[in-house]
């Protein structure tokens, strides 16, 4: 099936978590605990994933989309204002910028399939409010560079969590680098309560502006009744019970499946070492999440003939996380004509970015836990298979590579 790690190991806990909430009858994630069959899963899930992760808060979400444009409005990013974004990533990166009413400024990525730090600066302007690295694939952006640009630029950094819950870098979870993170709980993360998604920070006031922002405006943690004045014009991006009572035992699985993902994909690579053409992406820690292999060939026409021969494509041609094939982004007719970046006059543009044209088309994912077409990752293992099934497929590779 199609789908990541966590929807692979849905079972018993999920269940019973499900069933608590279903029989006692309180669906909204507001209430007093013991009383109307409130459950409270949704704040209990918040408080143990902030716990897990090392954050102060976490808020829990309808959607990792909702998570960035919580981040955003937290951080103040309104008209007119620059954010740095890679131009590998999913839409949702890109798009809420836009519905913030700012503009993104794509940035090449390197062999990590992250944000290029060395390309930053030169993108920096006066208008620049803040950097968004995406930590694609699993994989630790490098942040010790970005982090140091951003704090010589005076700029705000939101983690683009979305593909990489629970993933580290330099013994920090990714996240807690940055002054906020935004996490996805979608069929295809490392987690998963369907759709769904949550928000770390530490900071009380960005704590309180994206709570607001995700409820309409409210103070944290009301509990259905108002707490103060409310402070900011928001939006109903809430999680309701059950999803809560999903993620909460998606949650407390989510050490074990990145240990086993981890195990696995060494399996894999181990035997695909040294061969003709072909190395693999840059990890930038050995915290990643380890739900992707990805093969870097040499050139693209050897890319394009391993792909050929085993029923795949390179990233270049995989799907929307590609700005090339985003065409809600580089049609303008697309956006609104009172939108800040078209009146700017500029435009994004298929192949702005030779760099990261270049990796992609030498780039093909092999899935470990994400099986996942869209990210051109329809082949290779899921966290069940077995010793000989993961030995079978790295023999399949090595046939074609050899060939």
């Amino acid at each position: 099936m199609a789908g990541g790690p966590g929807a692979y190991v849905f079972g018993a806990e999920e269940k019973k978590e499900l069933m608590d909430v279903i029989e006692a009858g309180g669906l909204f994630r507001y209430g007093t605990p013991g009383v109307d069959g409130f459950q409270a899963k949704v704040v209990t899930f918040e408080k143990e994933m902030a716990e897990r992760l090392g954050h102060k808060h976490v808020v829990a979400t309808s959607s990792g989309t909702g998570s960035l444009l919580c981040c955003l409005a937290a951080l103040g990013i309104g008209e007119g204002d620059e954010v740095i974004v890679p131009g590998y990533t999913f839409i949702a990166s890109i798009s809420t910028i836009i519905l913030m009413n700012a503009i993104p400024v794509l940035a090449e990525i390197d062999e990590s399939l992250t944000i290029d730090p060395t390309k930053l600066e030169a993108l920096i302007t006066p208008r620049t409010k803040a950097i968004m690295p995406v930590h694609m694939l699993g994989n630790p952006c490098d942040m010790d560079a970005i982090m140091a640009i951003a704090k010589k630029h005076g700029l705000a950094v939101i983690e683009d969590c979305c593909q990489a819950v629970g993933a580290s870098y330099k013994g920090r979870r990714l996240g807690t680098i940055g002054d906020m993170g935004a996490y996805s709980l979608n069929v295809f993360k490392t987690i998963t309560t369907g759709d769904g998604g949550f928000v770390g920070c530490s900071d009380e006031l960005l704590y309180e502006r994206a709570f607001g922002f995700h409820d309409q405006g409210h103070k944290p943690c009301r509990m259905g009744v108002e707490v103060g004045n409310r402070s900011l014009v928001g939006m109903n991006l809430r999680m309701n019970e059950l999803s809560g009572a999903v993620a909460l035992a998606q949650c407390r699985k989510l050490d074990n499946i990145l240990e086993l993902l981890r195990v696995k994909k060494a399996r894999l690579k181990n035997q695909l070492q040294g061969l003709p053409g072909v190395g693999f992406r840059t990890i930038n820690d050995p915290g990643e999440c380890a739900t992707l292999l990805t093969l870097l060939f040499d050139t693209p026409e050897r890319a394009a003939r391993f792909c050929e021969k085993a029923g795949t494509a390179p990233i270049a041609k995989s799907g929307w996380h590609v700005y090339n094939n985003m065409e809600q982004i580089l049609d303008k007719k697309m956006w609104s004509e009172n939108h800040p970046f078209v009146k700017s006059g500029a435009h994004y543009e298929k192949h702005m970015l030779p760099q990261t044209d270049d990796i992609l088309l030498r780039a093909v994912n092999i899935s470990v836990g994400v099986v996942d077409k869209g990210l051109g990752s329809g082949t290779g293992i899921n966290i069940h298979s077995t010793d000989a099934e993961i030995d079978a497929v790295a023999e399949n590779i090595r046939n074609i590579l050899n060939s």
